[in-house]
């Protein structure tokens, strides 16, 4: 583990030299990243206070593999010199404290670094946002979080004291307490998010660049179900009634936001909204606390962040062409761009669930788990099911048929970089279910 912290520490004096080199390098360290994977259903290549099991290989691969991307879809930094070497400084430092979130066997350093990893997104958002009210959204990110995570840092020092060790396979106490419930897990409650607390994530995906958009998408809400996965067996012996609540709470919340996302006319927020709606399923599975709702939870992770990522960079393609991110001021982009008009369609055929994508795969498992724990359940998952499907053809139908509207548009021609950067979103997403046993093991 510690050679690939130590290649990213190389990596930042080589970040202000050149933009491609580490790009290229990013990429050749996520495929050395896959080849150290041996089958190991506990913690392994433990070395000093760093180790991964298959939740945590499957994370770190997708933030490796998040990040290359992001900076490929931020070219046009290179090209209108607009701070590229800060960017890329920035991003090697995001990826470590992605990487030692992940990869911590530890609870404090677990804490740590998902807290650090917070000024890396403030800073891209912030810096390279594109109105003026990304500060406002910087401060919502911000605040929502340290605000929540300050009674996860309490309950951390009294862990320490109880148990005397924070690594996580050393943590078998059965809390049974709902003011500990609460100070641990809310700060995993909004970083997920979960609904009610959700408000700081539509604001800051709509104002950040595309590569916040899709760090924030493809990564950071995964965070919040990690960190869920990694501290609520502690609390299996108790509130189980809690959690059928926070179960309702989300799926409820998960329908609302999906009719939330049919009265959307910005195409980031509608593609935000609709994370919000997939991230409450995930919060539901993790606390079904059974064997299907941990699995489920895992997949739709990685199937999300590939999904909602891709999306986020075609609706950066469309905005760096019609200068304007409103559904109904882009339309009839079929007859301009087929060759993208397929890419919203696999893209948001994924969103909807539909095969053979991991999407769908995740889904029905968790759909398993959650009608296990109870059968109303069913009532809003089909509901959710069929106003994911409604609002993603609402998404596409509207920007990709019609009459064309001649406004302000500055056309160009899509390149290679953009397909490529798409086929890599699209590919993993519905290939990953050929080795499906390989993702469920590590329960």
């Amino acid at each position: 583990m510690m050679k690939f912290i130590m290649c990213l520490i190389m990596l930042i004096p080589l970040s202000m030299l050149s933009f491609w080199l580490t790009q290229w390098l990013f990429f050749m360290l996520t495929f050395f990243y896959i080849f150290t994977y041996f089958s190991s259903s506990y913690f392994s290549s433990i070395s000093y206070f760093l180790g991964y099991d298959l939740l945590s290989f499957s994370l770190i691969l997708l933030s490796f593999w998040i990040c290359s991307l992001m900076i490929l879809a931020s070219s046009k930094l290179k090209k209108v010199n607009n701070y590229e070497c800060f960017f890329m400084f920035i991003m090697v430092c995001l990826m470590i404290s992605l990487f030692m979130t992940f990869s911590s066997l530890n609870l404090f350093i677990f804490y740590l670094f998902f807290e650090i990893s917070l000024i890396p997104t403030l800073i891209l958002i912030i810096g390279w946002g594109y109105q003026p009210e990304r500060l406002e959204a910087g401060m919502y990110l911000l605040f929502y979080t340290m605000l929540m995570s300050l009674p996860m840092l309490l309950v951390i020092f009294y862990l320490y004291m109880k148990n005397g060790s924070l690594l996580f396979f050393l943590l078998k106490m059965n809390l049974d307490s709902l003011f500990l419930y609460f100070c641990m897990n809310l700060v995993f409650f909004v970083k997920i998010p979960m609904f009610f607390l959700h408000l700081w994530l539509p604001k800051a995906h709509v104002e950040a660049p595309v590569s916040g958009s899709m760090i924030l998408a493809g990564i950071m809400l995964k965070l919040g179900g990690y960190g869920l996965l990694r501290v609520i067996y502690m609390f299996k012996t108790y509130l189980m009634n809690l959690n059928l609540l926070v179960i309702v709470i989300s799926l409820l919340g998960a329908v609302f936001v999906s009719l939330i996302c049919l009265r959307q006319s910005d195409l980031k927020s509608l593609i935000a909204y609709s994370s919000v709606s997939h991230m409450g399923l995930v919060l539901a599975g993790i606390l079904s606390l059974n064997y299907w709702g941990l699995a489920g939870s895992l997949l739709m992770m990685i199937a999300h962040g590939l999904c909602s990522s891709g999306l986020f960079c075609l609706a950066n393609l469309m905005y760096e062409r019609t200068m304007t991110r409103s559904i109904y001021l882009n339309k009839g982009l079929l007859n301009i761009m087929p060759m993208m008009s397929l890419f919203w369609f696999l893209l948001l055929s994924s969103n909807m669930a539909a095969p053979p994508s991991l999407n769908l795969l995740s889904e029905i498992i968790l759909i398993n788990s959650l009608v296990s724990v109870s059968q109303m359940n069913m009532i809003c998952l089909s509901f959710m099911s069929f106003f994911s499907a409604a609002y993603s053809l609402f998404l596409y139908s509207y920007t990709q048929h019609g009459q064309f509207y001649n406004g302000v548009f500055s056309f160009t021609i899509s390149v290679n970089r953009e397909f490529l950067l798409l086929l890599l979103h699209w590919l993993p997403l519905n290939l990953l279910f050929l080795k499906l046993e390989f993702l469920v093991q590590w329960i």
